[in-house]
């Protein structure tokens, strides 16, 4: 007995969407980690080491293998809620900026502090710096995007068919 499964034009394009994104989100990563391999915000200690931090580490390879997990977890979520919208470079570049921002906000103010025990939504050196970090990273994935999706040659709209 075969059974048929539907699905709509939308759905059938969210894992294309999901696997540019990752691999955008790992050209983000790895900008935005050389810029925390580099940054030293706060008592000439790299951002990276600070990202060890949350698994108690100081080591920055440990910080590396954090810092591209989350990279491609953000890279896939780009992929899946904007990816339909991000196909050409300048709508990329505006939505990685936000999406960039977003992060910020929600990663560098509000969960990394809360996981070190340290005060969120605190405006700092560290914070200014990660702002920057957070805006390359989203600039980088909204082109890396935009480019991978021209590559491919390939539209992957829903059924909208823009």
């Amino acid at each position: 007995m075969a059974t048929t499964v539907h699905t709509s034009p939308h759905t059938a394009v969210l894992p294309v969407h999901a696997l540019y994104g990752a691999a955008a989100g790992l050209v983000g990563g790895v900008g935005f980690g050389i810029w925390m391999s580099v940054s030293r915000p706060m008592m000439n200690t790299a951002m990276i080491t600070m990202v060890a931090g949350l698994l108690g580490s100081t080591n920055a390879v440990v910080g590396w293998l954090i810092h591209l997990a989350i990279a491609l977890f953000a890279g896939i979520g780009f992929g899946i809620l904007l990816g339909e919208f991000a196909q050409k470079l300048a709508p990329a570049a505006v939505l990685g900026l936000a999406y960039g921002a977003v992060w910020w906000v929600v990663g560098a103010l509000w969960i990394m502090p809360a996981n070190m025990h340290m005060p969120v939504f605190d405006w700092n050196p560290v914070s200014r710096s990660s702002l920057g970090g957070h805006l390359l990273f989203g600039l980088l994935i909204g082109l890396a995007y935009a480019c991978i999706a021209q590559v491919t040659g390939k539209r992957t709209t829903g059924a909208s068919g823009r």
